[in-house]
């Protein structure tokens, strides 16, 4: 019997849903009550409005874009569900097609077209964007588009995308705009209302399932908070963190009262963690480690303790499972994949998951944890970004990454983006975010990242030679610069240019009353503060100027010392006299080689290389040294002492003595070698005519190596600091130098035009001058503030115009028409578009075997994970060499021409995949070239393979099949010299040799489709 709340309760629920019939239809396809967000969403898009929906990962976004597709068949109308990742479009294909069937739905990825003529199609958000820009007949019917993981769009590499559908989609067509929480989705939904006509925004940062938050210590598990809100941090974690300080500040080893010694908490043995929440209920569980070799080590940690977290019977059904799912893969490469290794682990309910995997292992480690019978798995954060893949606890070992160039600390959006995983819906009651406790943790930090609800969604649009190409062919020049100051980019700029034109507003009231308060009865007091300020702008780059150019002189001093050369340290707690054992290592512009360092003789120091002495130090000026940036000198002082010297401690140049011999066997680390040769350079100075020896008080000229003598510090340019050898005129600071005469006597002249002033006599004069003071601090920072409001207005219109100039230069474009080359450009889709377009128009890749092509163009395709000083790579023979070296020429020009226009989008082609890609074309098995590139796995081997076919499609395509007339070079006055384009035949044998490079590689584990199955 129902009570007559819960009928008021009723009335209210159903008053609030949606009108629209279609919305009990769609509804009553669920076996779960929509939530309130759900429910406003759906009745903002059944009601006629596109809808942004904001929500926490894991509570249901979806149902907003399936009420999107429901509608479309409803009304036979299209609809477009689009996702950043193939992976995800491959499981929303399953998911609809489960729903409705393989008539109704379609999938269009890179690897795969399936049904593309169907109502409802999936497809990466790239793809729409090509539909768009080529005017697909795709697009006739569509009247909604669903862009799932819209806050992708922040992305710096194709964030790009998804605001150029938003602006490019027709007006007809209504967008479902799905976000994970941000702070901004109202600005980001008033930007979509502008653009795309009435726009909902819905937004729901309450979770689905509650999380809590936990750090494990030791084998304990301790709450990071007390209450509820999360405010206050548990008193107890604060405890451990400082009896874990008071124990690091302790000597090492000293015993406290009792004898015994303090100990730290040990780092977690991750077979332990496991086993703890296992003990605790708190399984299936993802682990992030930020390295793929963590993850392995992780597996293989848990295998060698033993660890098993499934039944005989489960076992049966992983195997099953995993057998069915690779059974396409030749089972000879089974043994290279590690595939042995990798079903012991998930027979035991254990498996890694990240990039370097296989695809296919990795989708059979996603199925099988989704129906929980793999309970462990150790992931990197891609996991995070990718598909569903919910759990009941998510452990994070470490609070920092390797971001590509340092170790940064997680941001309270990362953070929030990997514990969103933590809960499933309709299965837990609540979620778990595990922390684990590392020395010198913070628990106050921890608990920030747990706790912050900032996470702004900002873009990262900009103009790419690809897009502006095909938005000029589309609308024109001038149409498509407005229709770029339509971004999401420019809306972002022009909101902060209302803040800073405010501030202006404000500093300009407030300088005028303080240029009423600085006025001077006896005259223009503006003048004279100007004048004062002048003077002391002077008097300091005068003061800076001898600074620099007594440091300059001793820098050049210590770059001209020798092994052996006896010197006297003129202060400091180094001073004294010294023998240099080993030349500095001085700024690159001095040095020799490659990486700036400095070449030595006499013995070698251990762990440092050799390479001869630095070129060009008499030629140096003074602006040179003061760039002196790397060690000084190694010396052994007169008390035996080895020290490294550095210009600070010469306030004047370094006086060469004398010279000595320094036997090759000498070692700085021996004691008696030091003091024998101290003893050397006492005797040597207590010889006749020496330091010590009676009318030996001046410092005289060594032999150097020629029999010369060499002077202490030889003759610099008469004046390094004057405007005409310079040849820049540009601040005061570069326009003169201690010796420069005019510099001083303007400081002079100044004095004079200060004193005779009329103002220079007022009695309030010191008054006045605060004044004025502040008046022309204020108006520093507001001409700043204005620079910063132009440099902010127009910025995406200017940047599309400096990429049209780069392509009116190369003949890419030609006012507001886009050339046969630029037809070409408009097809290439890489990120060095522009580069691609360039190698084929100079033929660098004609006459090339379908192996050698792939080889070349993997050049584009391919970015290596490793460091820049890593080993060189290995190259095939024959014609390869030579056009990847053109490749890479023709990128320096580029780069040069973007320098020229102040761009900088072409990155340097990468040679490191082009042996691999060569030996796949060729033929080879997967487990020789494996061997031959050591720094691949197997998963990125696979993704740069059909990274690179996805390349060669577009090189093929782009390659016209009918005749055409040769297109007219670029003028080379203008423009990089591109060679003279190839005739039609030789265009039409790059597209079939990148066609039959295609098919030699799409083989193996590269032929692989998730949808296959």
């Amino acid at each position: 019997m129902t009570t007559p709340a819960d009928r008021y309760a009723s009335f209210r629920e159903r008053q609030a849903e949606p009108k629209n019939p279609e919305f009990a239809s769609f509804r009553a396809l669920y076996e779960f009550d929509f939530d309130d967000f759900q429910v406003a969403a759906c009745g903002a898009l059944g009601g006629g409005s596109g809808v942004l929906v904001a929500a926490p990962t894991g509570s249901g976004k979806t149902v907003v874009g399936e009420y999107a597709v429901h509608l479309a068949l409803a009304q036979g109308r299209k609809c477009f569900y689009t996702t950043p990742i193939k992976a995800l479009s491959n499981q929303k294909y399953a998911d609809l097609v489960r729903r409705y069937d393989s008539q109704t739905v379609g999938l269009l990825t890179g690897d795969n077209s399936i049904n593309s003529g169907a109502p409802v199609v999936v497809m990466t958000t790239e793809v729409l964007r090509n539909m768009l820009y080529t005017g697909s007949t795709t697009l006739a019917g569509l009247g909604y588009v669903v862009l799932d993981e819209v806050h992708y769009l922040a992305d710096a590499s194709r964030g790009a995308v998804w605001e150029e559908v938003i602006i490019h989609l027709p007006e007809s067509v209504r967008v479902v705009a799905l976000s994970a929480t941000v702070s901004n989705a109202e600005e980001f939904g008033e930007w979509l209302d502008q653009v795309r006509g009435g726009t909902a925004v819905i937004v729901d940062e309450q979770r689905p399932v509650p999380l809590w938050q936990h750090v494990l210590a030791g084998n304990r598990l301790y709450d990071l908070f007390t209450d509820d809100e999360h405010t206050r941090v548990n008193p107890e974690l604060l405890r451990v963190a400082q009896r874990d300080t008071w124990i690091e500040r302790k000597a090492p080893g000293r015993p406290v009262r009792g004898g015994k010694r303090p100990r730290r908490f040990p780092l977690t043995y991750r077979p332990d963690v496991i086993a703890r929440l296992d003990a605790s209920g708190l399984l299936p569980a993802i682990t992030f480690i930020f390295s793929r070799a963590g993850c392995n080590a992780a597996v293989e940690q848990c295998l060698r303790a033993g660890l098993r977290l499934t039944t005989p019977e489960e076992a049966e059904i992983i195997q099953r499972t995993a057998e069915r799912r690779t059974a396409h893969i030749p089972r000879d490469d089974l043994a290279v994949l590690g595939y042995g290794e990798w079903l012991d682990g998930l027979r035991r309910g254990i498996a890694a998951h990240h990039a370097g995997m296989l695809p296919a292992f990795k989708e059979v480690v996603e199925e099988l944890f989704a129906g929980g019978l793999v309970r462990a798995v150790f992931a990197t954060e891609t996991l995070a970004l990718g598909i569903n893949m919910p759990a009941r606890t998510v452990v994070i070992e470490k609070l920092d990454k390797w971001n590509g160039e340092t170790h940064a600390n997680l941001t309270a959006g990362e953070y929030t983006q990997l514990t969103g995983r933590a809960g499933r819906r309709g299965i837990d009651v609540e979620g778990h975010a595990v922390v684990l406790w590392q020395p010198g943790m913070d628990p106050g930090a921890v608990a920030g990242l747990a706790s912050t609800r900032t996470y702004p969604l900002n873009s990262s649009f900009r103009p790419s030679y690809n897009m502006a190409v095909n938005l000029t062919g589309w609308a024109g020049r001038a149409r498509a610069s407005a229709l770029l100051e339509s971004s999401f980019a420019q809306f972002q700029a022009d909101r902060g240019v209302v803040g800073l034109t405010g501030q202006v507003r404000k500093n300009r009231q407030l300088m005028t009353e303080l240029a009423a308060a600085m006025t001077c009865e006896k005259g223009d007091f503006a003048e004279y503060a100007q004048i004062r300020r002048s003077l002391s702008e002077r008097e300091g780059d005068l003061s800076r100027a001898r600074a620099t150019s007594r440091r300059a002189e001793a820098a050049r001093s210590l770059s001209l010392l020798r092994p052996g050369d006896i010197i006297r340290v003129p202060g400091g707690r180094r001073a004294g006299l010294a023998v240099v054992l080993q030349p500095g290592v001085h700024s690159a512009r001095g040095s020799d080689g490659a990486n700036g360092r400095q070449g030595h003789g006499g013995y070698r120091d251990h762990g440092q290389r050799g390479n001869g002495r630095a070129k060009g130090g008499h030629a140096a000026d003074a602006r040179t040294f003061a760039g002196f940036a790397g060690p000084g000198p190694l010396v052994l002082t007169e008390g035996r002492q080895v020290k490294r010297l550095a210009v600070a401690d010469f306030p004047g140049p370094a006086e060469v003595i004398d010279k000595i011999r320094i036997p090759g066997s000498f070692s700085p680390r021996s004691p008696q070698h030091r003091k024998d040769l101290a003893a050397t350079m006492r005797n040597r100075l207590s010889t006749p005519g020496g330091l010590d020896s009676p009318g030996g008080t001046t410092p005289r000229d060594p032999p150097d190596h020629g029999g010369a003598a060499r002077p202490a510090v030889p003759p610099g340019p008469p004046s390094w600091g004057d405007p005409d050898s310079s040849g820049d005129r540009g601040s005061a600071r570069d326009r003169g130098s201690a010796g420069d005469p005019d510099f001083a006597g303007d400081v002079d002249g100044l004095r004079r035009r200060m004193r005779r002033h009329a103002c220079h006599d007022c009695p309030e004069r010191e008054d006045h001058a605060r004044y004025a003071e502040r008046y022309m601090r204020l108006r520093r920072e507001t001409e700043a503030l204005e620079r910063r409001v132009a440099g902010r207005s127009h910025v995406i219109a200017r940047t599309f115009d400096r990429v049209c100039r780069v392509l009116e230069r190369l003949t890419y474009l030609d006012g507001d028409t886009v050339t046969p080359d630029g037809q070409r450009l408009a097809r290439l889709y890489s990120e060095l578009d522009l580069l691609a377009a360039e190698c084929l128009r100079r033929g660098l890749w004609d006459g090339l075997s379908p192996a050698e092509l792939a080889a070349c163009v993997s050049a584009l395709s391919f970015e290596s994970r490793q460091a820049d000083d890593a080993q060189p790579p290995r190259l095939p023979k024959g014609p390869v060499p030579e056009a990847l070296a053109a490749t890479i020429r023709t990128w320096g020009e580029l780069d040069q021409l973007e320098k020229d226009n102040e761009l900088s989008f072409l990155r340097e082609p990468d040679l490191g995949f082009a042996w691999a890609a060569y030996r796949w074309a060729r033929g080879a098995r997967l487990e020789k070239v494996l061997d031959e590139s050591p720094d691949l796995t197997p998963g990125d081997f696979v993704r740069s393979v059909k990274q690179l076919i996805d390349l060669l499609d577009q090189i093929a395509s782009a390659t016209p099949a009918d005749p055409k007339p040769p297109s007219t070079p670029p003028d080379p006055s203008t423009s990089p010299d591109p060679s003279t384009p190839p005739d039609p035949s030789t265009s039409r044998t790059v597209a079939a040799t990148a066609r039959a490079a295609i098919d030699a590689m799409r083989r193996g584990v590269v032929a692989y489709s998730a949808v296959a199955d």
